[in-house]
């Protein structure tokens, strides 16, 4: 049976952020960059321990701990034991969610009319 998960078997939607976070595994401190988090794990870049290691994630004053999933030789995905559901790493998922939902257009919208070129001159 192949062991595979396929993004969906996840269960947790994955959000694009840049949050700076420092990793604490075994023997040392790495900083690191959280590219791709949900509840229930993240990718961070910057960072890379062993696979099936326990680490820790310090963000904003507080700990969250993790599994390492896979690794790379300058990034790794982890799972947290315990799902995200407050404190500053669910706090900063909320808020990159929230921010997503903005349509680009809407970003830049003004009250002044969009007028390109010359202006009419009256």
């Amino acid at each position: 049976m192949d062991s595979f998960r396929t993004p969906a078997a996840r269960g947790h939607k994955r959000t694009p952020v840049s949050i700076e976070v420092t990793v604490n595994g075994v023997l040392n401190f790495v900083d690191g960059r959280i590219t791709d988090l949900s509840e229930g794990g993240a990718r961070i870049d910057g960072a890379s321990m062993p696979a099936r290691s326990r680490c820790e994630v310090h963000y904003g004053g507080a700990v969250t701990y993790a599994v390492v999933m896979w690794s790379e030789h300058d990034r790794m995905g982890v799972r947290f034991p315990y799902e995200l559901t407050h404190g500053p790493l669910y706090n900063a998922l909320k808020r990159a969610r929230s921010a997503s939902l903005i349509e680009p257009s809407q970003i830049f919208q003004t009250a002044r009319p969009t007028v390109f070129g010359r202006r009419g001159l009256s």
